[in-house]
């Protein structure tokens, strides 16, 4: 089990907390909670050794949705398009 945290600039809060997929074989899930100023990331993953594919993932990501919230991914192998679209479920739940 591996915890990696991470943040970057975002100015575009959501309206509400989300919470999308599940912590199950190749899946993940996002618990993401509105705040101020930056997106900070935390990642509980049960595979060792892949920061460098998260940090890559999660730039991007971020890059294109600057959204400042606190996100949560509890991963159980999930790959880079699932964190994806992960991500991108959650901001659209955050949405009013």
């Amino acid at each position: 089990m591996q915890t990696l945290t991470y943040e970057f600039p975002a100015d575009r809060p959501p309206a509400r907390r989300a919470h999308v997929g599940v912590v199950g074989s190749g899946d993940l899930e996002v618990l993401m909670t509105p705040a101020n100023g930056a997106a900070h990331v935390r990642v509980r993953t049960s595979v060792d050794g892949f920061d460098t594919v998260w940090r890559t993932v999660l730039e991007r990501f971020f890059a294109r949705h600057p959204v400042a919230a606190s996100f949560e991914l509890n991963d159980f192998g999930a790959t880079p398009g699932v964190v994806t679209l992960r991500l991108r479920q959650a901001i659209e739940e955050g949405r009013a």
